[in-house]
């Protein structure tokens, strides 16, 4: 059985991540960020043989080396990941995603870890100079949220390259889904119109998204934790399509049934430089390396998001009112 660590499991990918190991036979250490509460955000609930849960905090080195001994793979998730959070805070995200993931990359280092899938962003590209956005893309950090991504990818790199240290740098495009945070745009429209909202709040509905399915993305981290050759690489998880704000917006109240309509919030607007209008991913690259392609389409995983955010349970914790960086 191997054993692994996810860091950020309590959130919504790392959450998800964990539960297809754990389906899949895999020994699973999980962090979940360190509260007094016992809270362990998206893992509340999830109980199985296979699973323990750990509480911390990425930022703390000696933690970090308690927690990578007697682990073969690491799958570092743990992050800031807001970008209008990142404008008013953006030490915060130095902290957490340039120094955290060199405390992983170091404790993996020292502990003899075999594998460390790095978390990167289709947001350390910035808008596209040219499409669809392979791996050879120039990085443009046009918020601190990715300039931090960026940082983090390039640490992560260089203990491959100063230590052949066993990295992947997995790079998702707009992942959704269940339990998504409500900052984000998906799960912003389906709760104001599962709030009954006849209209909603939105931010700029011009720039385009590579949406994935959050079961695709989960896949491919998998994939690429088995592939030798993934190592020392820098891999998109991307569905090769592109849709915009708008169109998603127009098919999601489609799916819902919904004659909403939409209202632009300017504090829901990102700074005009800031903004990244066009993501559309180039995933030849983990296809060739792996044999990886999505399962789902944009309306098939819109389904089902919609479909988990309609339960009672579900819905109530989220706060459709508020606007949450």
């Amino acid at each position: 059985m191997i054993k692994v660590l996810v860091t950020g499991a309590d959130g919504f990918i790392g959450s998800h991540l964990t539960e297809m190991l754990l389906e899949q036979g895999y020994q699973v250490k999980a962090l979940s960020y360190y509260n007094s509460f016992n809270y362990w955000g998206w893992l509340d609930g999830l109980k199985h043989p296979n699973l323990e849960v750990l509480t911390g905090d990425v930022r703390d080195p000696h933690f970090c080396k308690h927690i990578t001994k007697d682990v073969e793979i690491v799958f570092h998730l743990a992050a800031l990941i807001a970008i209008p959070y990142s404008y008013v805070a953006p030490d915060s995200y130095v902290d957490t995603n340039v120094k955290g993931t060199l405390n992983i990359c170091q404790a993996a280092k020292e502990n003899g870890v075999k594998r460390v899938l790095v978390t990167s962003t289709s947001e350390v590209y910035g808008t596209a100079q040219y499409v669809p956005i392979d791996e050879k893309h120039p990085k443009q950090p046009q918020s601190p949220y990715s300039a931090t991504k960026i940082g983090a990818d390039a640490m992560a790199m260089s203990f491959y390259n100063s230590f052949e240290l066993p990295v992947v740098i997995v790079r998702p495009f707009n992942t959704y889904g269940p339990r998504q945070s409500a900052r984000a745009i998906i799960p912003t429209i389906i709760t104001q119109i599962a709030n009954g909202k006849k209209e909603i709040k939105l931010g700029d509905l011009t720039p385009t998204r590579d949406f994935n399915y959050v079961k695709d993305t989960c896949k491919g981290f998998i994939e690429l934790s088995k592939c030798d050759a993934a190592i020392g690489q820098e891999v998109n998880i991307a569905s090769n399509y592109e849709i915009s704000m708008r169109d998603t917006l127009e098919l999601i109240a489609k799916i819902m049934e919904s004659d909403v309509k939409f209202i632009e919030d300017e504090q829901r607007l990102r700074p005009k430089n800031s903004e990244v209008f066009r993501l559309w991913g180039d995933n030849s690259k983990i296809k060739g390396l792996t044999g990886f392609t999505p399962s789902y389409n944009i309306e098939a995983g819109l389904r089902e998001t919609v479909k988990w955010f309609l339960d009672k349970e579900n819905l109530k914790k989220y706060k459709a009112d508020i606007y949450n960086v």
